[in-house]
């Protein structure tokens, strides 16, 4: 690790030109071009599975979806007018993902 000859920052690869460095609070940049190799180390070796599901921690009720007529939603309540009114109820379709609000 590199630290800045003026303020003592961490020096880092310029985005420009990736052979100099460049200390990102106060600009200064060495003139020496340097190979520089940042790496990472993790304890576990494990592979990490990337997984493109969202999980989904909302309550379910009955509702009907306009949609696709799917008769079971997720719902939450949010404050969207004045304090001293009624919260909006929101319903998202358990299969198709359509959302709604009801103002009851």
């Amino acid at each position: 690790m590199m630290f800045c000859s003026k303020c003592g920052s961490i020096l880092f690869p310029d985005k420009d030109n990736p052979k100099k460095i460049k200390c990102s609070n106060c600009g200064y940049s060495s003139r020496d071009k340097k190979s520089i190799v940042i790496k990472e180390k993790t304890k576990d070796s494990k592979k990490i599975e990337l997984v493109d599901k969202t999980i989904e921690t909302l309550p379910k009720t009955e509702a009907e979806c306009p949609k696709c007529g799917n008769k079971q939603a997720f719902y939450w309540l949010n404050q969207t007018r004045s304090g001293d009114e009624a919260e909006t109820q929101f319903f998202m379709c358990v299969k198709c993902k359509h959302r709604w609000r009801s103002y009851d």
